[in-house]
């Protein structure tokens, strides 16, 4: 059987065709991988380059290979986070003619680390109850989109930094299935194997001395649970308020947005005697200030940065001459981003040298400025602008801080 590429960028056979495939993957040279922490699989798994993009290759037979493949594509389709899947590379043999496993290849998801790299230093539990939050919010979406994970767990989950707090993506759908709708028990049963998995994993962490001291593995895995029921209550629930009071309605989808979900559809129902009205979120999904940002700058961020720099855009907007809400001769939002982004933030961003970046990206690192701004702002009781702010973090700050673990995001 001749080797076959079937890849989702008709430019990506050309790029794939110059990797070793005649060769078992364990046994791939170093010249043609990248240096990057990897998690633990159960299968073989390399981190390569293919062209300017570092890409992830995983062997694993033909059917779950290509099973996989369609899922993170349809993933991908409902713009759930999780890693994009590129090819799969069937017909693999060796130069001896003997059959090769298939490999499923997905772009490795820049500025993520696997938990197990997280833990090499020792996490505070701080930090760990902010991954327990972006591990629910990721299980969420996934249930309210109808996916069935079968198997939740940290080692099958990237995590990015999303000003301050942690974004998590889905790596493994290996055990995934897609339905219309999922039922309570399909959710619980997921739920159950999240907090079973997570439990284990830190049991095995606490075991090595990884862990914090302070932490109790199997509240950890439990606190999932918790994070999860109170997350699908309030996305899912059905609201009864007065009549005539529907600022309560507006409250509530405000509440979902800085969730980081958006009411894409909503059932409102009046009582028979008209002093009640009902209301029910019929579809929500995530990314509302992401794809408000991406909209009015092109800045394709994680959720929370997306909050941060549209908070700094609106605040920078209404100190521009030409920038009047409500006149009709006022300059358009999406100009003044633009303008935003052209004079503001690739400028600064750019006075961050590239060497003391590490693995942020640039919204990461605008967002760690204006971070570093209010605090240096504080400390003096008045603003001490965004110019003197980059100055102190760069100095003072990032050479303490930052280790460059690969290279940083093209701006």
């Amino acid at each position: 059987m001749a080797l076959q590429i079937s890849a989702t960028n008709p430019e990506h056979p050309a790029l794939l065709l110059e990797l070793p495939w005649e060769t078992p993957l364990e046994e791939w040279p170093e010249e043609y991988l990248v240096p990057l922490p990897r998690g633990i699989s159960r299968h073989v798994v390399r981190y390569a380059r293919a062209g300017e993009e570092v890409i992830a290759v995983k062997e694993l037979a033909e059917r779950p290979a290509l099973r996989e493949y369609e899922l993170l594509r349809d993933l991908d389709r409902l713009a759930i986070p999780a890693v994009d899947p590129l090819a799969v590379v069937t017909g693999r043999t060796d130069r001896a003619g003997a059959p090769l496993e298939p490999v499923l290849i997905t772009r490795h998801l820049g500025g993520s680390m696997p938990y197990r790299s997280m833990f090499e230093t020792t996490l505070r539990p701080a930090t760990m109850h902010r991954l327990m939050d972006a591990l629910a919010v990721l299980l969420v979406r996934l249930h309210l989109a109808g996916f069935a994970w079968g198997d939740c767990s940290l080692s099958n989950t990237l995590f990015r930094r999303d000003a301050g707090a942690y974004a998590a993506y889905l790596v493994d759908a290996e055990t995934g299935e897609l339905h219309p709708r999922l039922s309570d028990g399909q959710r619980d049963y997921d739920l159950d194997l999240a907090r079973v998995n997570i439990s284990g994993e830190l049991l095995d962490l606490e075991a090595s001395g990884a862990l914090h001291p302070s932490v109790d593995p199997i509240e950890f895995g439990t606190e999932i649970c918790a994070r999860y029921d109170g997350l699908w209550r309030e996305l899912t629930r059905t609201s009864v308020y007065p009549a005539g009071k529907y600022h309560y309605i507006e409250r509530r989808i405000r509440r979902l947005n800085d969730l980081g979900f958006d009411v894409a559809e909503m059932q409102i129902e009046h009582s028979s005697n008209g002093d009640t009205v009902t209301f029910v979120p019929k579809v929500v999904d995530a990314g509302h200030h992401q794809r408000q940002l991406l909209r009015l700058t092109g800045l394709d961020t994680e959720e929370n940065q997306a909050r941060r720099l549209l908070t700094d855009l609106e605040s920078w907007m209404a100190t521009q001459d030409d920038y009047a809400p409500g006149d009709p001769l006022s300059a358009r939002p999406e100009v003044l981003a633009h303008r935003w982004v052209r004079e503001v933030f690739r400028p600064t961003v750019r006075e961050v040298p590239r060497e003391l970046r590490g693995a942020m990206d640039p919204a990461e690192i605008y967002h760690e400025l204006l971070e570093h701004r209010w605090y240096l702002s504080e400390r003096a009781q008045h603003d001490i602008g965004l110019d003197t702010a980059v100055e102190d973090y760069v100095r003072n700050v990032l050479p303490k801080a930052r280790t460059t673990l690969e290279p940083t995001a093209p701006e």
